[in-house]
């Protein structure tokens, strides 16, 4: 019996039926020519730094649409859809545009920043968007995508540092089967050294790309790329973010934290302003308290769940995922939980960015070769494999749930690495040639207009219209307590939302008065 078997041969059905997920969703607005919408976030959603279910991600144009904790994946799609329908009935002639790659961008400087109010946790979240323009430029924030948070009872911090690990492993596997960006507006890239092909006026692509998001254009950044996270244990990767959050980096400290003009540029000049700075493919998280740091969090009682963040958004699915993709994810995440897990190191870390780059890039090419603890091995060799060992885990979950779901999920995932012409990607292309001249803009516009009227067609309720309504309402209610409560200077409470003491290395006192930036 094999440690994997011999592991799931104890997971006790109470415990399979404890998985619990949930959905942010990020799209930008657009107008109806496909172009960003310039416009603020709609008054009719709400406060954007209140609302629990709508807000903006880092753009005023880019909403984030967040759902729950949900124990069933159709209860996660059910709420997500019905945000989906309550957000489409505030946007007018604009639409929320259904590719993870962006719609036609204005220059740089005109894409602008989230807006939260004027109160000080509002200002800082703001300011911190600001640090991301002047670190990474803003076209690379309005990339959008689906975070996927997932946790199962009775975890240990260890054991989902274990499954962290196998995630980056074996994250090429989710690349190839999901990726839906292999093309993008050619305004992305306008002024930038890029390697991708021109396909058509205004469109550029790569032939066997799976996810440009997730490439080199993608969330890169050469000074992250300096830090050598490990994944090995909680205290080894407290400490690698503590250092990206406290130690000044030269190039961040020429921007300087204000301009002349008395404007702030960031939050601070350290690697990383904030913990969310950090890009990965998945992360350990914990709900923080009221004005707790997350790294706080983390340390202080531990990890609660992981938010997957490589997942493309799907164009030919409204909502950008559908209910196959979660159990697929469920499935692989479990695989990731209760497979061995050695420990990774520096040269494995390298090797995992090479691969992650690769398959973005020509994951959809046959012959494609992956670097497996120094060795070449081809990707659909290896995705087999995992697919393979994933089988008794599907079983599994469907026992528990009396249903054949999982498994077909996983029956999905074998054809696909048989038959790449069916891959997300490749369906993108093809129908961008068929139906489009090959424009991408062309394409997503037409995905986008129909997410719309799809949505716009479904039943919603008046008491479900009273509810979203009611957060509407009460979301304002909060802004504004919060804007009067504020009695801090801005200054002051940047300095202390930001100090290294407030990081959780010793039990340190949260501010009550410091919200989550």
């Amino acid at each position: 019996m094999s440690n994997l078997q011999q592991a799931l041969s104890t997971l006790a059905p109470a415990r399979l039926q404890g998985i619990r997920r949930g959905i942010e969703k990020e799209s930008l607005r657009t107008t109806a020519t496909g172009a960003l919408a310039l416009t603020p976030h709609p008054a009719a959603l709400g406060s954007a730094l209140m609302h629990p279910n709508i807000t903006t991600d880092y753009s005023e144009s880019q909403l984030e649409l967040i759902t729950g904790v949900h124990a069933s994946v159709e209860q996660c799609l059910e709420e997500l859809t019905q945000v989906h329908q309550f957000t489409y009935r505030a946007l007018g002639e604009e639409m929320m545009w259904v590719s993870s790659m962006p719609c036609t961008l204005p220059a740089d400087e005109n894409i602008p920043i989230g807006r939260y109010g004027s109160s000080n946790v509002g200002r800082a979240k703001s300011v911190y968007r600001m640090g991301l323009a002047h670190r990474y430029g803003r076209r690379m924030q309005t990339i959008s995508g689906i975070h996927y948070n997932w946790s199962l009872p009775g975890v240990s911090d260890a054991e989902y540092f274990g499954l962290i690990r196998n995630f980056r492993r074996h994250a090429f596997l989710l690349l190839y089967l999901f990726g839906a960006s292999p093309a993008a507006c050619s305004t992305f890239v306008a002024g930038r050294r890029h390697e991708l092909q021109t396909l058509s006026p205004g469109t550029v692509y790569m032939p066997y790309g799976t996810s440009l998001r997730m490439g080199r254009l993608g969330y890169q950044s050469e000074a992250q790329a300096s830090l050598s996270v490990s994944y090995n244990s909680l205290d080894g990767y407290a400490d690698s973010l503590h250092e990206a959050l406290t130690q000044p980096y030269p190039a961040y400290e020429k921007v300087g934290i204000m301009n002349p003009g008395g404007e702030y540029n960031q939050l601070s000049t350290t690697l990383l302003q904030i913990e969310n700075e950090f890009y990965g493919t998945i992360r350990p998280k914990r709900v923080i308290r009221p004005g707790e740091r997350p790294l706080h969090a983390l340390r202080e009682r531990g990890v609660e769940y992981v938010e997957v963040r490589l997942m493309d958004l799907d164009p030919f699915v409204p909502i950008g995922i559908k209910a196959q993709t979660m159990r697929f994810l469920d499935v692989f995440l479990l695989h990731c939980l209760y497979a061995g897990s050695p420990n990774d190191t520096p040269q494995e870390i390298a090797e995992l960015g090479r691969n992650q780059h690769r398959t973005a890039a020509y994951g959809r090419d046959p012959a494609l070769m992956l670097e497996r603890d120094g060795r070449q091995v081809r990707l659909v060799d290896w995705g087999a494999e995992i697919v393979r060992e994933c089988a008794p885990i599907a079983a599994l979950l469907d026992a528990v749930h009396d249903t054949t779901d999982y498994g077909d999920a996983l029956r999905a995932a074998e054809a696909l690495l048989q038959n790449p012409d069916m891959l997300p990607s490749a369906r993108v292309l093809a129908a961008m040639a068929r139906e489009h001249d090959n424009s991408f803009g062309r394409f997503t516009l037409a995905q986008s207009v129909l997410a719309k009227t799809k949505l716009l067609k479904l039943p919603f309720t008046g008491g479900l219209e009273a509810r979203m309504e009611a957060l509407v309402r009460q979301s304002l209610q909060d802004q504004a307590a919060v804007e009067a409560g504020d009695t801090m200077p801005f200054e002051q409470y940047r300095q202390q939302y930001i100090s290294p003491e407030r990081l959780g290395l010793t039990q340190a006192a949260v501010a009550p008065q410091l919200a989550a930036v």
